[in-house]
């Protein structure tokens, strides 16, 4: 048996014995990794280490920590607030408006993994806080990073774009952007449906107090009016700066605010901003200015913010280091080093290889798709792409295939599977979301990642290889 077949078999067991023993699968990797690193294909140590993903476990820990530290600290409860407002209570218009800013962010040329880190944990905090399922949000916020991810000027658009120039083969700029921007959008409104869209426009307006129940917002304000030292009550919490009580009803335990989250706060939501808040939002924008403005690492950057915003407030922050998603770290980084080892050893590369020997175009075109979404579920999409599209080349120039059609439907197929949990963009999610049963959550994301895989590149050959655009 070559060490290549037995390496994708190994990688076969870690999921069944994951999957059915509940051992955390990164573990596994990392012993996976060990074994057929060191008896299979002769790697020491720091071979088998080459594949550690130490920027994403910076990036996981970094954006995890920061965001746990505005949860703690009632910046999320204000954001997510701030979302109703801006549109109008319309609950069911929030997943869209994170899709829109994520693709807005990588169109403009953000790298994707960046744009999901910034706006994924305020998508999953107001999931949570209007019971919204996190699928719904977190896979809105990942397909909309890859609906703008391959305009002219963004990041991936141009590193494809510069491989087909490379290679000599025919190309649209146009065509690859819009292709993408389809699929994912087709993907997005498809999930929305399938996942309680409908029930959340059935729901109509509600206001930032009520945690999403519809007809309850005025209710939950409460009221008391004056100045004093009397109290007023509304919604599960209390407020000061009233003569007198007054009292608005009973909200759900889920919206009920700390003693600091004073009720008739100026922005109408409940929740004021004191200074704490104040530099925690100034940290979420110098994250977005510094990644997006200068180029700096994303991970790096959060950590800083966070240690920042820890020495000013350390009551607010002590929690906030437990609170980093350590289980899917492990997780991530155990898979993703394993992966490393299989490229160390040529694994990918002798599949690739393979099918790219195919002598029938069409069945090549279909079978080097799959290869791009299984790999980039768990690996560089950008990576795999760059070495699929040069194994195209030889039947790419026979003129059975359009080249124009063939590099859009592996650019769909190696990007729409971030959703998966391996992956970069889909570990983020897993991460980010509070207060969600996590190894439910990932299973979730693993199932929707093996529909997508299974479905999306058979779906893109159809619609752009076949017909031969290009």
């Amino acid at each position: 048996m070559s060490p290549e077949l037995i390496s994708i078999l190994v990688l076969v067991v870690v999921f069944v014995i994951a999957t059915t023993r509940s051992v955390n699968m990164g573990a596994l990797a990392f012993a996976a990794a060990f074994g057929v690193g060191t008896l299979v294909a002769d790697l020491d140590a720091d071979g088998i280490f080459a594949g550690f993903p130490g920027d994403l476990f910076v990036v996981l820990v970094g954006v995890t920590y920061l965001f746990a530290i505005a949860r703690a600290n009632g910046t999320t409860d204000w954001l997510v607030h701030a979302a109703v407002r801006l549109v109008r209570g319309r609950v069911a218009l929030i997943p869209w408006v994170m899709f829109a800013l994520t693709g807005a962010l990588t169109a403009i040329g953000a790298v994707s993994p960046a744009a999901v880190a910034i706006v994924a944990p305020v998508a999953l905090s107001f999931a949570t806080r209007y019971s919204i399922s996190p699928l719904l949000m977190g896979t809105m916020v990942v397909h909309g990073a890859q609906a703008g991810g391959f305009s002219p000027i963004s990041i991936y658009g141009s590193i494809v774009n510069g491989i087909v120039e490379r290679e000599k083969l025919p190309g649209s700029e146009i065509g690859l952007f819009l292709a993408s921007l389809v699929a994912n959008l087709l993907i997005a409104a498809v999930l929305f449906a399938v996942l309680g869209g409908r029930k959340l426009w059935a729901r109509g307006a509600v206001a930032p107090e009520d945690g999403g129940v519809p007809g309850k917002g005025a209710a939950a304000a409460g009221t008391g009016t004056g100045s004093g030292a009397d109290t007023g009550t509304g919604g599960g919490g209390t407020g000061t700066g009233g003569t007198g009580t007054g009292t608005g009803g009973t909200a759900p335990a889920a919206v009920a605010v700390r003693p600091e989250q004073e009720t008739g706060g100026a922005e109408g939501t409940g929740i004021r901003l004191n200074p704490a808040r104040i530099a925690t939002l100034a940290a979420l924008v110098a994250l977005v200015v510094a990644v997006l403005g200068f180029d700096l690492d994303a991970g790096l950057t959060a950590v800083t913010l966070a240690v920042v915003l820890s020495t000013a407030w350390p009551d607010d922050s002590r929690r906030a280091v437990g609170e980093i998603a350590w289980s899917t770290v492990l997780l991530i980084c155990g898979v993703l080093t394993y992966v490393g080892v299989l490229e160390e050893m040529g694994t990918i590369t002798w599949a690739g290889e393979g099918v790219g020997g195919i002598g029938v175009p069409l069945l090549a075109a279909v079978l080097l798709c799959y290869i791009g979404a299984v790999v980039s579920a768990f690996a560089s999409s950008v990576g795999i792409m760059g070495a699929l599209i040069p194994l195209a080349v030889p039947f790419l120039a026979q003129g059975e295939i359009g080249a124009v059609g063939m590099v859009a439907a592996l650019a769909v197929s190696a990007t729409v599977v971030d959703v998966s949990p391996f992956s970069t963009n889909g570990a983020l999610v897993l991460a980010a979301a509070p207060d969600v049963d996590r190894d439910r959550f990932f299973r979730q994301l693993m199932i929707y990642g093996g529909i997508v895989v299974a479905a999306v590149p058979v779906l893109a050959w159809l619609v752009l290889v076949v017909p031969g655009f290009g």
